[in-house]
């Protein structure tokens, strides 16, 4: 009987010591649902909430499993080449494991898996740092949106402000953050004060394999670029 691919000794000898076992773990684990599951998905993803990533992988826990982490983990655990893949054709899927992305396994029908995905969007305060997608500017005047004790706040955000009469105040105009810059601490402080939401938390599929086929759903992303890599 032929040696299964799948009991291919794994060597991390380019890992640190400390976590080196950890990793092993999330190896084997990897190997034990391609074996489970019926299909294996590479996604990426837009920031990433862990919150709101742990509801959605709650949502599908009876039919999936996730992983997210080390992408050179998880491509050792699928063979980064036809010669050392545990199951024919995920070299392909591990050439696609790079950046923000992680693996689903599942038993969902395809058309399930990809309506979730497609349809998943949620909205949360931006990070600094993160790209601003609207230019907000408060106008010279009161700022009705702030309570009297938020004064001392917004003054230490950089704000040209006053109390008036127990109202808040901008003495002159003031940009909060442009689009296409990054978001400073401080605007990312404001923009939550003001209940502005500027962050998309998204996931994208990249692409889907089965023991039967293998697709990739990205634009720009082709076979031959994947076979080539």
């Amino acid at each position: 009987m032929p040696k299964s691919k799948r009991d291919r000794t794994v060597t991390l000898s380019k890992t640190k010591k400390k976590g080196r076992e950890h990793k092993e773990v999330i190896v084997n684990s990897i190997r034990d649902a391609v074996e489970k599951y019926n299909s294996i998905y590479v996604f990426s993803f837009e920031n990433m909430r862990n919150l709101k990533f742990k509801q959605f992988r709650e949502q599908l826990k009876s039919t999936s499993r996730f992983f997210l982490g080390s992408n050179k983990v998880m491509q050792v655990a699928l063979g980064r080449s036809d010669s050392d893949e545990v199951r024919s054709g995920l070299h392909k899927v591990s050439k696609l494991l790079h950046g923000d992305c992680g693996l689903c396994f599942t038993n969902m029908p395809v058309e399930e898996a990809q309506r979730l995905f497609n349809e998943y969007e949620d909205y949360d305060y931006a990070r600094t740092g993160s790209i601003a997608t609207e230019t907000v500017e408060l106008k010279e005047g009161p700022l009705d949106q702030f309570t009297h004790e938020m004064e001392p706040f917004l003054r230490k955000q950089g704000m040209p402000v006053r109390l008036n009469k127990g109202v808040v105040e901008l003495v002159g105009d003031f940009v909060v953050c442009e689009e296409g810059n990054p978001i400073s601490p401080e605007a990312s402080r404001i923009l939550r004060q003001m209940e502005m939401k500027m962050a998309t938390f998204k996931l994208r599929l990249i692409c889907r394999w089965s023991p039967e086929d293998f697709e990739v759903y990205q634009e720009g992303l082709q076979g031959s670029d994947i076979e080539s890599s």
